[in-house]
């Protein structure tokens, strides 16, 4: 685990991991978003590989991927551009979310050579089962990089000690089932699976898949230790895309960015 990943399990705040895609609405963009994150309080950074055929995903991150994947992004090209955002002044961990297909093109020992050289925190794996994960978290292990795991509603107790006991990094707890997307309300029995999750991790338990608002964390308070968004800050990529693009208009973008983060980024009031 990078000493990035320790500082970050050990802050006191409510940990906040925003998830944007690599290369969306550019490659110089996608910099300039990080920054803007890690400004506006973000913990860890979340950094999505643009794939084809995304089954976790909802309609606005797989436009999102569309969009990168047009810009010629990659698993490889992402990696690299983590060392431009180091360059520019990132210092929080970042996490590299991508499907297990784009590692195996790759090459999962490519993988952790580029993870080495351009600062790599950690790794998350949608499509790939808990107990089929083995081998690549053991390798995770043995490269200093926290691979994170995931754990739903659904999961049974056993499993899910299972789960919390190997966890690194932190506990993506997903809030409810189906594909991610802004949502109005969660699975019902979600305090109850946070409990669980809590009592089963030595590790902290974040809750993610339909966070949208600084409302909808203040309902898990005390429940969770921590937060990831996605849908609705690509959703707001999307909206000031041509904007970012522009070198005329770009500062402004991202000062609008700024803006909305500051509304929606659980900041210590949420916990007081």
């Amino acid at each position: 685990m990078t000493n990035r990943m320790k500082e970050f399990q050990n802050l006191k705040t409510p940990l906040f991991v925003p998830f944007i895609t690599a290369g969306d609405p550019s490659l110089e963009a996608t910099v300039d978003l990080a920054l803007a994150l890690q400004n506006e309080g973000a913990s860890a950074l979340e950094l999505g590989i643009p794939y084809s055929d995304p089954l976790a995903d909802g309609p606005v991150i797989q436009r999102a991927s569309l969009r990168a994947l047009k810009n010629g992004m990659s698993l490889e090209k992402a990696i690299k551009l983590v060392s431009d955002m180091r360059e520019k002044g990132l210092t929080i961990p970042v996490i590299i979310f991508t499907y297990y297909n784009l590692l195996l093109q790759l090459g999962e020992q490519k993988f952790f050579e580029l993870a080495a050289q351009h600062d790599i925190d950690g790794l998350l794996v949608p499509d790939m089962p808990f107990e089929e994960s083995k081998e690549l978290h053991e390798a995770c292990l043995q490269h200093d990089l926290s691979f994170i795991s995931l754990a739903a509603p659904t999961t049974s107790r056993e499993r899910l000690k299972e789960i919390g006991r190997t966890a690194q990094g932190f506990l993506y707890c997903i809030s409810s089932l189906g594909v991610t997307g802004t949502r109005t309300s969660f699975a019902n029995d979600l305090d109850r699976f946070l409990e669980n999750a809590k009592a089963s991790s030595h590790v902290p338990v974040l809750v993610g898949f339909g966070l949208s608002s600084r409302e909808q964390m203040q309902q898990f308070e005390g429940k969770c230790d921590g937060f990831i968004m996605g849908s609705a800050i690509v959703k707001k990529i999307e909206e000031l895309g041509p904007e970012l693009v522009n070198e005329e208009t770009k500062d402004k973008a991202i000062a609008a960015f700024s803006d909305f983060l500051s509304k929606v980024v659980p900041v210590k009031k949420v916990y007081s």
